[in-house]
């Protein structure tokens, strides 16, 4: 059985990171059973086999591989149908829009979640979690998150490219979903597992998109277990 290694909260069922989710969604594209094994910040031991102290690693057999976006090369190389790509020059201009992500949209989200994210933890890894984020950012998560209501204006503004794509066609990727909407998708299931702070406009197109997307797989985004009592 292949293993995905998730980062987790004290709930050991609310698996969070932005990273796992893209790989979580690549593997039901691709129709390949797994099973999650959650860890929290302070479980590094379980990947050292892939030499790595972050999630994700997916164990495939007797093969590691850490990294998202490795991740899914590995897997549109090892088992071809289905495609997360579409050939080597799409995988080329895939690493454009996975830097794109991981700086317009997923950094901007941090600050506007990063006190609701410790709220996840339990008392040592909560410690971990704010005294490494506090000392790299410069302020208190508390400080940081004051601002979102402001801070999320300008970040839907940011996320303009996406939409001119989307009112083309339902997917990033297309007529149906592939890498590029795993991609996306899971900052927005980073924000909603973890904090009930709303990123996005109900009209957004954005917004839409990721109703969709919420529905893929028999509904396998809308069922994941929230960290708090309201949905994002």
């Amino acid at each position: 059985m292949r293993q995905l290694f998730e980062l987790c909260g004290a709930d050991r069922d609310v698996r969070y990171s932005p990273y796992t989710w893209r790989v979580r969604l690549c593997l039901l594209h691709k129709g390949l059973d797994f099973e999650g094994v959650p860890l929290r910040f302070l479980e590094k031991e379980p990947l050292e086999p892939a030499n790595s102290k972050t999630v994700p690693v997916l164990r495939d057999g007797d093969t590691w591989v850490k990294d998202s976006f490795d991740i899914a090369l590995y897997l549109d190389h090892t088992y071809p149908e289905k495609p997360l790509f579409g050939g080597a020059i799409a995988e080329g201009q895939a690493r454009v829009l996975n830097a794109y992500l991981d700086r317009t949209v997923l950094n901007p989200i941090f600050p506007m979640i990063i006190a609701d994210i410790v709220g996840l933890q339990d008392a040592g890894n909560a410690a971990y979690f704010r005294e490494s984020r506090e000392q790299r950012l410069g302020a208190t998560l508390e400080d940081l998150q004051a601002g979102r209501e402001q801070a999320v204006t300008a970040f839907r503004k940011t996320l303009s490219p996406i939409r001119a794509a989307l009112k083309a066609q339902p997917f990033l990727s297309g007529n149906a979903p592939a890498w590029a909407d795993y991609a996306l998708m899971g900052n927005f299931m980073w924000a909603r597992i973890a904090s009930p702070f709303e990123l996005l406009e109900p009209d957004d197109l954005i917004a839409g998109w990721r109703s969709r997307m919420l529905d893929l797989y028999d509904g396998h985004c809308l069922k994941a277990k929230l960290g708090h009592s309201g949905a994002a």
